[in-house]
Formats: structure tokens, sequence, C-alpha cells
């Protein structure tokens, strides 16, 4: 690619092994879960090493199945970052719980002590999210919180990464996964999986991502299926086609390799900006597996006389396609009209925001490609530096 030509901010990383699987289920004449998609549960359960696996259209229907499983319901209480998408606030509201939001730490991560501070008599879970693609050590957490509280990883950020050798998937009650198509492996651009050990999570949430019907469609209409079925609660349309599960089961294979080649142009961005007292480099735990769904730097604001909004806007004139994670929940109007949250109640999150600017990482960026995001990063925050004060 030319120097001229612009760098996305991600390209997904599809080749002729994705192609043939996708041409394959076309062409067998069975569309939606089925075969496929039990492979795919099967292979990822195993890959984690979790009993149960169930692949879904998103990782907003893993976390909500997650919540209905665990009888979480009105008047109940869960704990959420406030840095993180909306999608983990929201699904509190499907099933009438509220969201209680608790700031996180300079790593992004949930603080422990403000989740332990936050607990109330209605608290029923906690919902820690693994920014990032860098997964919270959740046993800590856990000593901060009572005995019987759930808790339900969200770990959309964060596959394949690790804390003490235990991947995400296995660090809370449920997992919920995401396929979306920047993450690590997508399953065609929409997707997800709820993760368990849980027998009775893993029930329910089979039960409720399909109407809550008694059995699905290949059930019903397989080779030996029965055509009758009971609506046993009304659930939700959440399942997971044979299409995308296909092309799940290729990235799945492919795992290692996509996210060998994050962590590879993590370095070279580390490398980049390592002799910069403006540019901070994202944080990390040495002996943890980090995914690298983002390279999330922070821009020393004291340091020049533009802010982040600037930044952003001169990345886009240079053709660099940067994005920011994440604007904090507490900060959005909904969230402020229905809890009354506002600014200044979870400082660390909205420092961060204001200071972090995410940079293209995905497999098949250049070494020109990485060394050009980067220089042109440094050379915005160079020509922008304040003057010496004297």
């Amino acid at each position: 690619m030319p120097d001229s030509e612009p760098i996305p901010f991600h390209r997904p990383a599809m080749g002729d092994a994705e192609v043939e699987a996708a041409s394959r289920v076309l062409r067998s004449g069975w569309l939606t879960t089925g075969a496929e998609a039990h492979a795919f549960e099967a292979e990822l359960a195993a890959r984690i090493g979790v009993r149960h696996a169930l692949a879904l259209n998103s990782a907003t229907a893993a976390l909500h199945l997650a919540l209905d499983a665990m009888g979480i319901g009105d008047g109940d209480e869960v704990i959420v970052p406030t840095y993180t998408f909306t999608s983990c606030g929201e699904v509190c509201r499907y099933v009438g719980a509220r969201p209680v939001l608790v700031d996180v730490g300079q790593d992004y991560l949930i603080d422990v002590t403000a989740a332990g501070t936050a607990v109330t008599a209605r608290t029923r879970a906690v919902m820690p999210v693994h920014f990032g693609g860098q997964a919270v050590r959740t046993d800590a957490l856990r000593a901060a919180l009572p005995a019987d509280m759930r808790i339900i990883e969200d770990a959309a950020h964060a596959f394949p990464a690790d804390t003490n050798g235990v991947p995400v998937g296995r660090l809370g009650d449920a997992a919920a996964f995401s396929f979306y198509a920047t993450k690590t492996m997508t399953t065609g651009g929409e997707g997800g999986m709820l993760a368990t050990d849980d027998d009775a999570i893993a029930a329910r949430a089979r039960q409720m991502r399909l109407h809550g019907i008694s059995a699905d469609a290949w059930n019903r209409y397989g080779a030996g299926g029965r055509w009758y079925y009971e609506v046993i609660d009304a659930g939700f349309k959440y399942n997971m086609t044979d299409l995308a599960a296909a092309i799940g089961r290729v990235q799945l294979r492919r795992l290692d390799e996509l996210a060998t080649a994050r962590a590879e142009i993590a370095a070279a961005y580390d490398a980049a900006f390592a002799g910069s007292s403006v540019v901070r480099a994202p944080p990390r735990r040495a002996g943890d597996r980090h995914a690298w769904h983002l390279y999330t730097v922070r821009i020393d604001l004291d340091a020049i006389v533009i802010d982040r909004a600037e930044v952003m806007t001169r990345l886009a004139g240079a053709g660099i396609g940067a994005s920011v994670h994440f604007i904090p929940l507490h900060l959005h109007p909904y969230y402020q009209r229905e809890f009354g949250y506002r600014r200044g109640d979870m400082p660390v999150a909205e420092r961060l925001y204001e200071e972090t600017v995410s940079l293209p990482i995905w497999p098949g960026m250049t070494h020109d490609q990485v060394t050009r995001v980067a220089s042109t990063l440094l050379g915005i925050c160079d020509a922008a530096r304040s003057p010496v004060q004297v």
C-alpha cells in the first residue's frame, strides 16, 4: 500500500479457507443453526477447557442469557465498570436489573476496591470487562466480594488472553465472547459465544436462545428430527447460523496465528513509542497473555496545546483510521437520566477517555504501515508541544 493510501482502523483477515467454508455451507442446503454451529461449540469449548459453549449471534446475547440464566431480575443490581461498551449496561436493563457503574484503574480494568464498596444487599453479580485484550484478575475481584457473588466475564476483547495461565472463559461463572468483525477472530461480521462450566446456566441459555422452545430447527427438520416442540418460556432469537459458524471454525483454527500477528504489531508500536514523553503505550502485565484486540495509547494532554479530538482530526487528515474506546457509560444521556450519574463521578475513567486513542492493529498490516501510523501520531504531538515555560 503506497504511503498516500489510507490505513484503515481495521481490515478482516479472511482467506481462501474461510471462503471455501462459507461456500460449503451455501451448497449444503442447510444455512441456519445445525451441524456447523454444534461443531463450532464443541471446538471452542475444548479450546478454553469448559463443559459448555453456546453459539450465539453476539456477545450482547451471551451477556443477556447469562443474567437470565442466573435468575437476575427486577430490583437486582449488577456491578459494571463504566469504561466499557453500552451492551454491558443495557443487558442489565433487559432483565430489569440496575447497572451499578464503578470506576476503573489506570489499566482500564475494573477497580476492585470500588467494586467491593459498591456491593449492597441487592447486588447479585459483577461484570468485569477484559478491556482491549488484557484479562481481569478475577481472583482478586472474588476476594473483594461476597462468596455468593456471580461473575460474568465480558471477554469480547480478550480471546485468546489468559491470566496466570488460566484462559478467559474460565475466570468466572460464565463468559461472553464476541466474533464481531474487528475482533481477533470473526464469524463473518457478527457472532458470539457463551461459555460456562455451570450445567444449569447452559441448560437455561440453550433453551432461551431460540424462543424458549424445546427443540431447535436442526432437531425438528434434520434427519430423524421430530416436528413437535413446546414453548417452555418466552425466549429470544439469539442463535448462530451455520454460515457464520463455518467461518468461525476456520478462524478458530487460525486463532493463534491471528493473535501472534497482533502481538507483533503491538511490539512494533511499543518500540516506536518507547522514547516519547507524550505518547504512552498501553499497560500490560508480564506473564499474562494479552489478546491485543486494541492498541490504546494515552496522550499527555498537559504537554501539547491541542486536545484528543484534534489529534483524531489530524490523524484522519493524514489517512490514519483511529478510534476511541470508550466513552464511559456514566457520561451518556441515558445513564445520567435514568440513574443520576454525572461527570466527575468516576475521575479515572473520565481522564482515560480524554487521553486515549486506539490505533490500527490487524493481521496483514505491514511494517511500513505500522511505522507510518506511529510516526504520524508522534509528528502530530511533537508539532503541538506546549511552549516551554521560563
